[in-house]
């Protein structure tokens, strides 16, 4: 757990480095698979830098200001840990006290940008109440299933819900709850992203579920209000109300706000922002929002009316490019606004094609990652596999696969397009709206047509995958090759090295049988409990490797150690053993010693962008050395005229292999100065 904590810290670090520390952070939040950074200065983001990161799946920006950086189901983890970090707990979005609130609209946004952006922020708080309720109907749908209990339908739902044990109608108040107060959701998520005050968003929808507008009439009767004639409708489960209501808020906040001292905002403010916008949400807001939603519920119904079959297959050919852009939401409001106008939805059972094909995509590179035993892409491709196939999500796929191989896509269309056929000739509808996983198999209708459907999509791509990659000839070609190296290099390491040989003199076999004792020789640092001490490989003043400015160094992400501030010219080996890494540039050295500790002495910070410059190396790659033995030697004062600070770290590199690594001096050291303590 600690580990899992401190890499946790780490990562979260790199991340805040990479994009430009607290100061370049305007604002964060995350979604389900992803951190989302509003940035001042999109440009001073290293993207590839954050790309190239084990742990990070993905990195998109959005618009001018925005990056996304996507995580994968443990995004909740890496956001509180940001959200901790020193300048940041104020760029929180979700934060009560955040500066977002009252300040409107930002202009840096462009306007297409923002209104996707605007629906995209509005939904995604609302995630994880609309996860847990599709799997409680998902439950109630197996329980009908299995004939254990009725799940109410039709025309007839109102008398099967009053025959239901109490306890199902309390299961079915689970998952309506979260439906029938969405407007409720949406208006305070809604009015948050404006930047107008979230609680009188969520209290303008409110107003029209209360029992007491309910009991002013039933749905289209048109009654008189102060004169005026109000035409009722029911806004239970509706998403357009909420927020055109929300728009107007921010509007009405902001001119109340010229006219109002400051001093007493508090109270008038929202006083009389209920005050105008709960009529004009009921008497002109409202009433415009269900039209655009039945607009759309009626253009989409009569594309399905035509042909269902055609519309089974433009829906999970849509959604590969939607999804990255951000731009699905509507159509996800749009099954909502079905759900409660028609009673069902015929979007989610062919979009179910698009999500299985996704995973299909990535379960094919996972089989093919264990085949070329390729453990990055094993990782990447396993979570999102189950991530999609468990709980419906496709960002770690979509983020972590196929945006990365864009072949890929071909694999994923292919079962998109079949999927989406099988899905057209059985008319597949859901009755309720949930994320489309194995689980959720029980919500459309008919379940087998929808389980036959997703199984092709799924195997399709899967299969293509498998007989024909998800990389070009190239892609594919550069990555075996690094698998190659780096088994190469695995093999070395285990390997006994040897010195080079000369001519077979006698001062060549005594090197020889030096290095064969050394091979010999336990590595007695590994032995269970053996403490062992590591000398300073340079002169200088001993500092906590904390305070190394760089956050790779300083969080210990490369293995724990010192630092040394130099007072000499030269890095000499601390014991004896053998040169396992050195750098042509002269600024970072790693040692293999006779008694199992690994060893990297980096000069400098960024020194390598000198070129050699200021450096000279004496020793070799696989070279034995003995204790005292120079490695390098450098220029201090001239390094320096360059702008680089020299302080060194020095790291035990395998500090995983040991219970415990800690620096055990301070003050000035010489190279006899035990500095590093190491405990098995």
């Amino acid at each position: 757990m600690a580990a899992q904590a401190t890499s946790l810290k780490q990562t979260s670090e790199f991340i805040l480095e990479k994009v430009g520390g607290a100061e370049n952070v305007a604002s964060l939040s995350h979604c389900a698979t992803r951190l989302r950074f509003q940035l001042f200065d999109q440009s001073k983001a290293d993207q590839a830098a954050l790309d190239a990161n084990p742990e990070v799946l993905g990195v998109v920006p959005q618009g001018t200001t925005g990056l996304q950086v996507v995580m994968g189901g443990a995004v909740a983890n890496y956001y509180q840990e940001l959200v901790r970090m020193p300048g940041m707990g104020e760029k929180d979005e979700n934060s009560a006290s955040s500066k977002k609130q009252y300040s409107g609209v930002r202009g840096k946004y462009s306007k297409v940008d923002y209104c996707f952006e605007f629906l995209s922020d509005t939904f995604r708080p609302i995630l994880w109440a609309l996860l847990g309720a599709s799997l409680i109907i998902t439950l109630l749908v197996l329980f009908d299933t299995f004939g254990l209990a009725k799940f109410p339908t039709g025309p007839e739902a109102g008398d099967q819900f009053a025959a239901l044990p109490a306890g199902f109608q309390l299961m079915h108040a689970m998952w309506k709850s979260v439906f029938y107060f969405l407007p409720i959701m949406v208006g305070a998520t809604a009015a948050r992203k404006l930047g107008a005050n979230e609680w009188v968003g969520a209290a303008i929808p409110a107003a029209f579920l209360t029992p007491d507008f309910l009991a002013i009439g039933n749905k289209g009767d048109v009654v008189q209000v102060f004169g005026a004639s109000l035409v009722l409708n029911d806004y239970g489960g509706q998403v357009f109300p909420p927020l055109i209501a929300a728009i107007g808020l921010f509007w009405v906040e902001k001119g109340l706000k010229k006219i109002i001292p400051s001093s007493i905002q508090m109270v008038f403010v929202p006083f009389f922002s209920l005050l105008v916008m709960i009529p004009a949400t009921a008497f002109v807001l409202g009433p415009f929002g269900i039209g655009v939603g039945n607009g759309i519920t009626s253009l989409l119904t009569a594309v399905n009316g035509f042909s269902p079959f055609i519309l089974a297959i433009i829906i999970p050919c849509l959604y590969p490019f939607l999804v990255p852009l951000g731009l699905h939401w509507p159509l996800n409001a749009i099954m909502i606004q079905n759900i409660a106008v028609l009673g069902y939805d015929f979007i989610q059972g062919p979009m179910g094609a698009w999500n299985f094909a996704c995973f299909g995509v990535v379960t094919g590179v996972f089989i093919t990652s264990l085949m070329e035993r390729n453990t990055a892409m094993r990782q990447v491709s396993f979570g999102g596999m189950m991530a999609g196939l468990l709980g419906g999500i496709s960002e770690p796929s979509l983020y972590g696969v196929l945006l990365r191989f864009r072949k890929s896509y071909i694999r994923l269309l292919a079962g998109c397009v079949a999927g989406g056929i099988v899905m057209g000739i059985f008319d597949v509808k859901a009755h309720a709206f949930v994320f489309t996983s194995l689980l959720t198999i029980p919500a459309m209708s008919p379940y087998y047509g929808y389980a036959i459907g997703i199984a092709v999509a799924f195997f399709t791509s899967m299969t293509l995958v498998i007989l024909f990659d998800y990389r070009t000839k190239d892609e594919k070609a550069e990555v075996l090759a690094q698998l190659a190296a780096a088994r190469e290099q695995e093999e070395e390491a285990k390997t006994p090295l040897v010195a080079a040989a000369a001519t077979p003199t006698a001062e060549t076999a005594a090197k020889e049988n030096a290095v064969a004792v050394a091979e010999e020789t336990v590595k007695t640092a590994l032995q269970p409990g053996a403490v062992s001490f590591v000398s300073a490989p340079l002169d200088g003043e001993i500092v906590p490797l904390s305070e190394v400015p760089d956050p790779i160094f300083a969080t210990a992400k490369l293995g724990k150690g010192v630092a040394i501030k130099p007072t000499g010219t030269q890095v000499v080996a601390p014991a004896a053993g053998t040169v396992i890494a050195v750098q042509k540039s002269g600024h970072a050295v790693g040692l293999r010693l006779d008694n199992g500790i690994e060893l990297l002495v980096h000069v400098g910070i960024d020194t390598v962008q000198l070129g050699g410059e200021g450096f000279e190396v004496h020793v070799a790659r696989k070279q034995r050395v003995e204790a005292g033995d120079v490695l390098i030697t450098f220029e201090p004062k001239f390094i320096e005229s360059k702008g680089y600070n020299l302080i060194t770290p020095v790291l035990v590199t395998n500090t995983t292999k040991f219970a415990e690594v800690e620096g055990v001096a301070e003050g000035v050291a010489t190279t006899s100065t035990e500095v590093i303590k190491t405990t098995a």
